[in-house]
């Protein structure tokens, strides 16, 4: 497990959010150290993706805050909160399906004018996904479903950022393409990476979480080691049908 570090890179205190007039998440509270890989697993529309999306500030925080490296960015627009480290990768992929795979990347770096940056990133990129580089000059269009996904992960890792908060990468894929986006999850997590990752099977992320927590309408039910909650039996029939 990654060694904890003073303060933690991202703080959530509190937090309370939601659609309309409803709340979704109803008092959340969580910390991530540098390089730690953090999980929230739970049932489906029960707030895991409003979690995500109310940290990168693309959903207005009620109640509570939202820190990075101990500044407050809850309240801030959602693309200061990108240029100030919270990368969001969010469900899907949300590629420019008629551009490359290349220039699908180089998007995620396009407000950056630091031109020798965007190349020692793009090269990081490559490194940790080789098979996009492979496929740099294909249309996105015709990628399969993990390639794609692939392209989303390094999208985001050409932003400057602190954070990654990833939302479902597993979703709608097939199981061995699933466990090759895990495999890439963890070389990022591998290359010092500290991520928020938000998944429904808990067995996914058994070998790479340093903390799992389980979110049910909108709050913690529990939270502690992966290895620990697979051998609740109770908890994993309760909340996640297992």
């Amino acid at each position: 497990m990654a060694e904890p570090s003073n303060p933690p890179c991202l703080v959530v205190n509190g937090l309370v959010t939601g659609y309309d007039g409803r709340n979704v998440l109803t008092g959340v509270s969580l910390s991530l150290n540098s390089g730690e890989l953090v999980t929230v697993v739970g049932p489906n529309g029960h707030g895991k993706t409003t979690l995500l999306r109310a940290i990168s500030g693309l959903l207005p925080v009620r109640k509570g805050s939202v820190s990075l490296n101990g500044r407050t960015i809850s309240g801030l627009p959602a693309h200061r909160v990108a240029a100030g480290g919270v990368i969001h990768v969010p469900q899907g992929d949300l590629l420019f399906a008629g551009m490359s795979v290349l220039e699908n990347l180089l998007m995620g770096a396009y407000l950056d004018a630091d031109q020798a940056a965007v190349t020692r990133r793009l090269d990081e990129v490559f490194t940790l996904l080789p098979k996009l580089a492979e496929r740099q000059a294909q249309i996105a269009a015709s990628l399969s479903g993990g390639e794609r996904r692939m392209v989303g992960i390094g999208r985001g890792l050409m932003m400057k950022g602190t954070v990654m908060l990833i939302d479902e990468p597993s979703l709608g894929l097939a199981p061995i393409v699933i466990e090759q986006i895990y495999e890439v999850i963890a070389r990022l997590k591998a290359s010092g990476r500290t991520i928020l990752l938000v998944e429904e099977n808990p067995a996914r992320v058994a070998d790479i979480a340093d903390r799992i927590h389980l979110l049910d309408n909108g709050a913690f039910v529990w939270s502690g080691e992966p290895s620990v909650l697979l051998q609740r039996d109770e908890l994993l029939a309760t909340y996640l049908g297992g």
